[in-house]
């Protein structure tokens, strides 16, 4: 007997195309905040990560509580004008400004892998005593999904909170030099078969090529958030953003190609009732 497809184990026919649009960056700012309330109660989005060391967490809780929410591990506050510390006392993981640094390259360099580890800990169980149901894990700019030693703490956190995680396709493996996916598969976690990655803020260019999907769960991001001056000041890319949030609310023609090529709309609380259920 053949081993079930993801798909199969969802309850869907093994050449069934699903799709999970997880929004980024909840709780960064109150622009966000609304955008992604807007994109999970009446658009096409389906779950978001939260970003738990971030001053508007709170409003993410009185808006999002009762969705599909995970937790966006950030190790990384790369704005020049909204910043953030870690949650805990990790003095590896600030720059000379007493911040979670700019850029991965600064984490991969001075970070502590212990104080890593504890950070992201300390991030899930923010998110869980909030009251949010934690449905998911990823990683803020893939900081720890792309170099094989912070992808051991990645992994070792979504075991310990038994979550599943957001992972690059099967085609990145070879470019990243590990087998990430095969290590999380025999460590008893689920994730996406394919993912639709999106170089920079702003997915429509992206969803050009639904119609060629694969089959399986595939999972594609946005960063949704309403036009302020608040996100104007703090975000070079703030017309993605907006434009996201068009994107999976508005946008008529997105809508008909989701229906059109017979694609499922799903969350990461539907993988992690499989991943429970072993």
């Amino acid at each position: 007997m053949s081993t079930p497809t993801l798909a199969e184990r969802l309850g869907h026919a093994p050449d069934a195309r699903l799709l999970v649009v997880n929004c980024d960056d909840l709780g960064s700012s109150h622009a966000a905040n609304v955008g992604i309330e807007r994109a999970l109660g009446t658009g096409l989005a389906t779950t978001t990560t939260l970003m738990a060391p971030c001053a508007w967490v709170p409003d993410a809780v009185s808006r999002c509580a009762g969705f599909d929410v995970g937790v966006h591990l950030t190790l990384n506050a790369e704005w020049d004008t909204c910043r953030w510390r870690p949650l805990t006392q990790a003095g590896s993981l600030v720059d000379a400004e007493g911040c979670l640094p700019r850029t991965v390259f600064e984490v991969w360099e001075n970070a502590d892998p212990r104080e890593v580890r504890e950070e992201c800990r300390a991030q899930v169980r923010r998110a869980l005593d909030l009251g949010f149901d934690v449905t998911h894990v990823d990683s803020h700019m893939g900081t720890l999904q792309l170099r094989a030693d912070y992808f051991e703490i990645y992994l070792d956190v979504a075991v310990e909170f038994d979550l599943p995680l957001r992972l690059s396709g099967p085609e990145t493996e070879a470019l990243l030099g590990f087998e990430f996916r095969e290590r999380a598969a025999d460590a008893g976690i689920v994730f996406p078969d394919n993912f639709l990655f999106v170089p920079a803020v702003g997915t429509r260019s992206a969803i050009a090529t639904l119609e060629a999907w694969p089959s399986g769960v595939t999972e594609v991001y946005v960063h949704p958030a309403i036009d302020t001056p608040e996100l104007r000041a703090f975000a070079p890319d703030w017309e993605g953003r907006v434009d996201d949030l068009y994107l999976v609310t508005e946008d008529e023609d997105f809508r008909a190609t989701l229906e059109d090529a017979d694609v499922h709309l799903i969350g990461y609380r539907e993988l992690r009732d499989v991943q429970r259920d072993r």
